[in-house]
């Protein structure tokens, strides 16, 4: 009888930690329909009251979304909608079209998206156009066909604006705009976009079309606030079905929080980026190490977390190179400290190299020139150097600027680790000078 209970125990366990994955998983992709949202009341109210004023009382308009990647905008934009999409009236009557410069990347295969969308295929059926601004204004032509009491309202989302704006003339853009200021359909445009000089990238004809409201998300909360933000990010809802356990989870979520060891972890993440993908991908990292015989959450999951998150791509590929590589990238470093950063060509760096084998080096073997040729390029190909751009490229190989893409910093970190170094090695990399 024990036996038996001990094996249903054990399914609830492994089922409950099932659970208790996917719904954090989900929250931390952005996949549930429920996140929170931090520190953007303000912005959310506004937005709110710009899409009501389209999709309930028939007013065109047009706005722009900025904040950097991971700010929140596209979020914002979602809860927006689904607050809206719970009113009858918005929910029956709304058109949505929703584009992105990554995807429509020009003004034709935007021109199909939107047809496609507001699926008005069958309305141009055959007809045959013979120019894209044919095309255009009979598209235009039925959206201008009615008025803001009979006519359906359309929002047009425009993911990744900037990319847009380097389509040919900004035809679309100017069109879009011109239709949110007529008063016939009514027709919002939200552009979503990181850069926030965007409107400077707009022609004066698009710019004087544009209502030239901005809605800016700029992750302005503080380590207090992003200490909330990350217990509500783990806590479990109310209606998870488990119950005891979520007493237990969000016991032992409080107490992380309180941690000097996790508030450390998330301080230094806090002020490296303040973007919230970053916190969840943290978060995503340590909820794996969840298991049935580890259910809870620790400090340590959250430090090894920590260490996988801000792991060095570049350091780890210096990891696995030859130590004639090793000395190549040493004596780009050099040349850098030397001159400032200014660029340099192979033979500058076969120059210094010498210079070292002929004063200092006890333990290295003088390897041939073409074999060192061969060790730079290897460097090339793993791009931790660059050839300058703009530059042309017929000089002869030699004599080809090239740029360290390595600060001070990362090669002396992946030094302190390299396996067997030789020492001469390590002491020409730690000291202050060339040896010019």
């Amino acid at each position: 009888m024990s036996k038996r209970k001990s094996k249903e125990t054990s399914s609830v366990n492994g089922e409950c930690i099932s659970q208790v994955q996917r719904i954090l998983r989900e929250r931390f992709c952005h996949q549930c329909p429920n996140g929170k949202l931090f520190g953007v009341q303000l912005q959310y109210k506004h937005l709110l009251e710009l899409l009501k004023r389209t999709t309930i009382h028939g007013e065109s308009n047009s706005a722009l979304i900025i904040g950097p990647r991971g700010s929140g905008k596209t979020m914002l934009l979602n809860h927006v909608l689904k607050e809206l999409m719970e009113v009858k009236q918005v929910r029956e009557n709304l058109l949505q079209v929703h584009l992105n410069g990554l995807l429509q990347t020009n003004d034709k295969i935007a021109l199909k998206e939107i047809t496609r969308q507001l699926q008005m295929e069958n309305v141009v059926g055959d007809k045959v156009f013979g120019s894209f601004a044919e095309n255009l204004a009979f598209l235009l032509d039925a959206l201008k066909k009615g008025d803001r009491d009979s006519s359906c309202p359309v929002l047009f989302i425009l993911d990744e604006f900037d990319l847009f704006v380097h389509h040919k003339n900004q035809t679309l853009l100017y069109n879009l705009f011109d239709i949110s200021q007529s008063a016939q359909t009514p027709v919002t445009v939200i552009g979503l976009t990181c850069r926030q000089d965007i409107l400077e990238l707009l022609e004066k004809r698009v710019k004087s079309r544009f209502s030239h409201r901005q809605i800016y998300l700029m992750n302005s909360f503080d380590f207090k606030q992003y200490l909330r933000i990350f217990k509500e990010q783990l806590y479990l809802p109310a209606e998870f079905l488990y119950k005891p356990f979520i007493q237990k989870w969000n016991k032992n979520v409080q107490s992380l929080s309180e941690d000097r060891t996790v508030q450390d972890v998330l301080r230094n993440h806090f002020h490296c980026s303040k973007d919230l993908r970053s916190l969840h991908m943290l978060l995503m990292l340590a909820l794996s190490s969840i298991t049935i015989s580890h259910p809870f959450m620790t400090g340590s999951d959250l430090l090894e977390a920590s260490k996988l998150c801000r792991m060095d791509s570049k350091a780890n590929i210096v990891h696995g190179l030859s130590v004639l590589e090793i000395c190549l990238i040493i004596a780009m470093k050099h040349l850098n400290d030397v001159y400032e950063g200014e660029p340099f060509n192979f033979q500058m760096v076969y120059n210094e190299f010498q210079k070292f084998i002929q004063r200092k080096a006890h333990s290295m073997y003088n390897f041939e020139k073409p074999v060192v040729m061969k060790a730079f390029e290897h460097l090339l190909q793993l791009e931790l150097i660059k050839p300058i751009e703009g530059l042309p490229l017929r000089a002869q190989r030699e004599y080809l600027l090239m740029k360290l893409l390595l600060d001070n910093n990362q090669i002396m970190d992946a030094l302190q680790v390299y396996p067997n170094c030789p020492t001469d090695v390590k002491q020409w990399a730690t000291s202050s000078l060339s040896w010019l």
